[in-house]
């Protein structure tokens, strides 16, 4: 089942398209303000976000920037929902990397046909992960070294996918925080390096001299890119 985030400020249109959207068999997780809208798309992991631009305690464009540049998040499909009729603001929301804008009023069956062509052309990312032993399914939320199962807290396990799922490239602590624990948070750096630790300590077979996951002098952390391969992709099915 596609999940669907929206964020609109009219509790009746609100109202409306998430009712809409559950008759056409997707999840709705939403919110009737832009505060915490980044902070709930990256909890919820959705498939698709419809995002409001004129909310009444934030912009909808700078929303949409924000996502944009959130590694989670970056490829999500957005579409614009909104009064915001001019050609400079179409524009505008396109270029800030929205995939559809779409002003209101509109007719409900065309939102939907809209949100299902975003899903026709979007590909699912492999379920598996594997590098050299350890072997990351992201459908089960499970991790398997040489064969047997590492017993893993979800947090362990989202900074480990978040890594494996982009080898070789070096993620400062401040990034791996936002990332992971999200900008909401009540950690500090040094969460980072105690959850590395635990991590090397379950998957590496010599955690003094690790073979996955590195760690970059005055930078942060990397996954070994030498060790990662993917499992084939699937296409994704409105």
């Amino acid at each position: 089942m596609k999940k669907i985030v929206l964020v609109e400020d009219d509790s009746d249109l609100f109202a409306l398209v998430k009712y809409n959207l559950e008759k056409e068999g997707f999840a709705v997780a939403g919110s009737q303000t832009g505060k915490g809208a980044l902070e709930l798309c990256r909890r919820e992991r959705p498939d698709l976000i419809i995002l409001d631009i004129m909310l009444p305690d934030s912009d909808g464009l700078e929303i949409c920037k924000a996502l944009r540049n959130h590694s989670e998040l970056s490829n999500v499909p957005i579409i614009f929902l909104t009064a915001r009729v001019s050609e400079t603001d179409r524009i505008l929301g396109l270029e800030l990397g929205a995939n559809d804008y779409i002003v209101k009023p509109f007719f409900i069956r065309e939102l939907v046909a809209r949100i299902k062509n975003q899903f026709r052309t979007q590909v699912s990312p492999a379920r598996t992960v594997r590098a050299g032993s350890l072997e990351l399914d992201r459908a089960s939320c499970r991790v398997l070294s040489h064969g047997q199962e590492v017993a893993l807290t979800a947090t362990e396990f989202r900074l480990l996918e978040f890594l494996m799922s982009r080898p070789g490239v070096v993620y400062s602590r401040e990034q791996l925080l936002d990332s992971v624990w999200g900008h909401d948070r009540a950690v500090t750096d040094r969460t980072v390096d105690v959850y590395i630790l635990r991590l090397r300590q379950k998957i590496e077979a010599d955690p003094a001299n690790p073979v996955f996951i590195r760690a970059v002098r005055g930078f942060g952390y990397s996954f070994n890119e030498t060790t990662v391969e993917t499992g084939s992709k699937t296409s994704a099915v409105v």
